[in-house]
């Protein structure tokens, strides 16, 4: 099985051993743990979902499940970590995420923390070490790294492919000196970090800025730590374009992630559509899950020349 000793630290001691001991599971990689109280154990692997059994019935999940997990991923004192819940999730050593449903407790309309907490979504994380490796020399032009987009619908493996893309620059790759990396992490799936250190390999070169507005983070990099590369998850929102530009016209080069499925559907998007107009030889990657998570189907420039397709032997993120 994988390597998921902190997660086992964190759960009750029975639900563990139910999962562990489930064969099936031992040949996959898990994904999802969701405990819901009153309600049949969940597992998500790469490869199918499953209720677990106990005998012929399912295995239930209890309040006591749940009041045990809760008390020691709170390590015991649930009031330290009220800033993380407001968020709905915390992020625990091995960056792996866990997620909780339960009782909003507001405060001027907004929410203060959780209380009666009735489901967890322990999310593990997908460090995939090498997989951006031989996609990268596409993403240059005369010796210059381009700005970059990373392109599918959800689920399909963007932030893993933009994580160790950051990994690689920041070591340096093939001869070249490594780059000065910005990671603006809003919501702490890049470098997952913990007590200040991140749990995931994103290089020696690495700064990160956590729980932070995209746009606000990037103009803080900007000004505080001149970053060769700025890289952001998941641009959407007005603002993450704002701050996009400002990166752009630094001098800076951008690494994103956004979501969708191929070049005229981002070409409909007026603010898409800008930005792609002011990224001088830019690179966009589309990402499916037509032979697995993290098939690379295509790489175009922002001029509209297809640089790569997909073809023949079937080109994966491989692990």
């Amino acid at each position: 099985m994988q390597k998921l000793d902190e997660i086992w630290k964190l759960m009750p001691n029975d639900v563990g051993k139910r999962i562990k001991d489930e064969c099936v599971l031992q040949h996959e990689q898990i994904q999802e743990i969701r405990l819901r109280v009153l309600r049949p154990l969940f597992v998500k692997t790469n490869k199918n979902k499953y209720f677990l059994k106990d005998g012929e019935n399912d295995w239930i999940v209890t309040n006591r499940h749940i009041k045990e997990a809760v008390e020691k991923l709170g390590g015991y004192s649930l009031y330290a970590f009220e800033e993380e819940l407001k968020q709905g999730y915390l992020t625990v050593s091995g960056g792996h995420r866990v997620g909780f449903c339960g009782r909003a407790v507001l405060e001027e309309g907004r929410v203060k923390t959780l209380r009666q907490v009735s489901s967890l979504n322990i999310r593990i994380a997908g460090e995939i070490t090498g997989c951006a490796e031989q996609w990268l020399p596409y993403l240059f032009e005369n010796n210059g790294l381009c700005h970059t987009l990373i392109v599918s619908p959800p689920g399909c493996g963007k932030t893993t492919l933009l994580r160790d893309m950051i990994r690689c620059l920041s070591y340096g790759i093939s001869g070249k000196e490594s780059y000065n990396v910005g990671v603006v992490d809003e919501r702490g799936e890049i470098a997952a970090m913990k007590d200040g250190v991140p749990q995931m390999d994103i290089g020696p070169c690495t700064d990160v800025q956590e729980n932070c507005p995209k746009a606000e983070g990037m103009l803080s990099l900007l000004r505080s730590m001149t970053p060769d590369i700025i890289a952001v998850d998941e641009l959407g929102k007005e603002a993450d374009f704002i701050g996009v530009e400002e990166l752009l016209h630094a001098g800076v080069t951008l690494i994103s992630t956004v979501h969708g499925n191929d070049m005229g559907g981002l070409q409909k998007n007026a603010k898409m559509q800008k930005m792609l107009e002011k990224m001088e030889n830019g690179r966009v990657l589309f990402l499916s899950k037509t032979n697995g998570i993290g098939t690379v189907e295509e790489i175009w420039d922002t001029q509209g020349n297809k640089r790569y397709e997909r073809g023949g032997k079937p080109c994966l993120l491989r692990g």
